[in-house]
């Protein structure tokens, strides 16, 4: 509510009210623009227009055939959706690669122009490539991950399927407005301590207490961490609850949006004075790595406690550690040595534009020469859909941002959550161990 301020005036003292803004939060004024309104409140609903509205290849037919039986003819704006094919790629199945078949033929009966085909790599990090996302954006997905955007400072919230109908039909979304919590994070990273680790110690210091939540990261350490590490750490928000997460336009921003998409936007800041809610302070500086156990992203333990448990598989990839940052790290652990002949160690970079950037710096061939699997820049593995499904008892550590039962394959089965770096040194090892021991420099 705003802060009405009264002063008198004259000899009769008539009161003049004059009233005088609240300070508010980059992520309000975004929020507040979209909706058309001055002002918005914590639990309002408010209708947002939407900048972008992007659908995978498991949820897009849904949508398409709500679409149909409704008798809408035309979507919104066809410069506004993008479709990109990225989970159960290549079609594994003749069942799957039917439902691929019909969000075809809905792509072409609306005419729609931004659609990528198999193979370009995973939706989050497409459209952030692409230049579907840029500071200030309101973007929805039928993905709980497009939270994600917040690293490039805006709006992203994963929608259902019935949503995202409504949202091609009319281009807006209903949505409640969530509260901002803040996450100020100082200190220096230790050698092989990396962002995903700091994920990791805020997930089991959040627990559930950010559920449908805004977690807005600042501080030194942000200020200095790549836009690849921004990313992880705003794509392992959800997993905890969040509905999305925020992170302040500054020059590694700028130089990120201009060198991958030369898009112009007009910065927005947060106001001086404005108070969040709830903040949580964390200090890096004696962080080590960490790991998430089966089956709860919360349920986090120093690396150095589970030293030793056997693993089968290492996933190195997905769209929380799929980025150039993350395959140059594991690389560097891998060079010299061999997988272990028990594991399997996948690798599914982000997208095809990080895996030809990998290519050509030598860091696939350091993998593949250690014994590594490539796969495509798909999700794959990750949901379990298929290049990586685990049997009964077998343990994987995955770069991953959730390890909930049954989530890569057979309920029975057990999925660990680390940062690349440890991935990478378990995958040598053939056992849990904290990368530390192999690679300090």
């Amino acid at each position: 509510m705003s802060e009405v301020v009264i002063s008198l005036k004259g000899s009769k003292n008539v009161g003049v009210i004059q009233t005088q803004r609240k300070p508010m939060h980059a992520l309000e004024k975004i929020l507040s623009k979209a909706s058309n309104k001055t002002e918005i409140q914590v639990g309002e609903t408010i209708d947002l227009e939407v900048d972008m509205a992007m659908m995978h290849d498991r949820e897009g037919p849904q949508v398409f055939e709500l679409i149909k039986n409704s008798g809408t003819k035309e979507i919104w704006d066809i410069n506004k959706v993008v479709i990109i094919f990225d989970h159960d790629i290549p079609s594994p199945t003749i069942e799957k690669a039917e439902i691929r078949k019909s969000l075809r033929e809905s792509m072409r009966n609306h005419k729609l122009k931004n659609t990528f085909r198999e193979g370009i790599g995973i939706c989050h990090q497409v459209m952030m490539e692409k230049g579907f996302v840029w500071p200030g954006a309101v973007i929805v997905g039928t993905d709980l991950g497009e939270g994600i955007y917040g690293a490039l400072g805006a709006f992203g919230i994963g929608i259902k399927h019935s949503e995202m109908a409504t949202v091609l039909m009319s281009g807006k979304l209903q949505l409640k407005v969530p509260e901002i919590m803040g996450c100020d994070v100082n200190g220096r990273l230790s050698p092989m301590v990396m962002a995903k680790d700091v994920a990791l110690n805020l997930a089991e210091r959040f627990g559930d207490g950010v559920i449908d939540n805004v977690i807005e990261f600042l501080g030194e350490t942000i200020a200095r961490m790549s836009v690849d590490g921004r990313i992880t750490l705003c794509n392992m928000t959800f997993p905890m609850g969040a509905i999305s997460s925020f992170i302040e336009v500054d020059e590694t921003t700028n130089v990120y949006v201009k060198e991958q998409t030369g898009k112009t936007y007009t910065r927005i800041t947060t106001d001086s004075g404005y108070k969040y809610e709830k903040t949580l302070r964390l200090n890096v500086d004696k962080l080590e790595p960490l790991i998430a156990l089966p089956h709860d992203v919360t349920n986090v333990k120093p690396v150095t406690s589970l030293e030793g448990t056997e693993i089968h598989q290492a996933l190195l990839g997905t769209c929380t550690g799929g980025r150039l940052e993350d395959i140059r790290v594991a690389a560097k652990i891998i060079k010299g040595h061999k997988v272990s002949e028990n594991v399997r160690l996948l690798v599914t970079p982000a997208s095809s534009e990080i895996y030809f950037k990998a290519l050509k710096q030598g860091l696939m061939a350091t993998i593949l020469g250690a014994g590594g699997i490539i796969c495509p820049p798909v999700c794959g593995p990750c949901h379990g859909g298929h290049m990586g499904v685990l049997a009964s008892a077998e343990v994987c550590i995955s770069t991953g941002n959730r390890n909930n039962k049954g989530r890569m394959g057979h309920p029975d089965s057990y999925v660990y959550l680390a940062s690349p770096a440890t991935v990478a040194a378990s995958a040598i090892e053939g056992k849990i161990i904290d990368p530390r021991q192999l690679c300090c420099a």
